[in-house]
């Protein structure tokens, strides 16, 4: 009986630490760039679980990104279909195999978020430089898109591809707003 009471207490305990992610308030920004200009655009958050110690203070998390319904903002109409279609297809995501991507983080530090990024089945350590204000997470992530796979257009796989060259790093820019 006495372990009941125990485990139901602890369990009181996590419900009432809890803190959520507000997924309408909290945001995701893409841009890639390349020799001769840049692509942006939005990932949605799918789903967002944060790690709290004792005192509701965020030390980590899992977020999950879904790249089914990733937006490309700098395009309209045919070219914004055609571009979308391409980073979802095996050059860049190959969405239909791997429709998210997932980031981990382990530990904050008051500065950098340390944790994996997972792209294509491919987990990489990445360190991002992040403030807070209040329940506001801010900061901007940056990973080298070839060491998960996708080199399509990349100078260092392929050589004479002029002003068709596209940059390794991309960088997302984010905003986790908890509730």
């Amino acid at each position: 009986m006495k372990v009941l009471i125990v485990i139901s207490s602890l369990l009181f305990a996590f419900q009432t630490m809890a803190q959520e992610v507000d997924s309408q308030k909290s945001e995701f920004k893409w841009l890639a760039t390349k020799v001769t200009g840049k692509h942006f655009g939005k990932i949605p958050l799918k789903n967002a679980k944060l790690t709290l110690d004792k005192k509701t203070k965020v030390t980590g998390g899992e977020f999950i990104l879904d790249l089914t319904q990733i937006t490309v903002d700098d395009l309209e109409g045919e070219w914004q279909q055609k571009f979308l279609k391409h980073i979802k297809s095996k050059d860049f995501f190959e969405v239909s195999k791997w429709p998210t991507v997932k980031l981990v983080i382990s530990k904050l530090d008051g500065k950098h978020a340390h944790g994996q990024l997972t792209i294509r089945d491919k987990t990489h350590p990445i360190k991002i430089k992040y403030t807070q204000k209040g329940k506001k997470y801010s900061g901007k992530i940056k990973f080298d898109r070839t060491k998960y796979g996708m080199v399509y257009g990349s100078g260092d796989f392929f050589k004479n591809l002029g002003d068709k060259m596209i940059h390794n790093e991309v960088t997302v820019d984010f905003v986790v707003q908890l509730k």
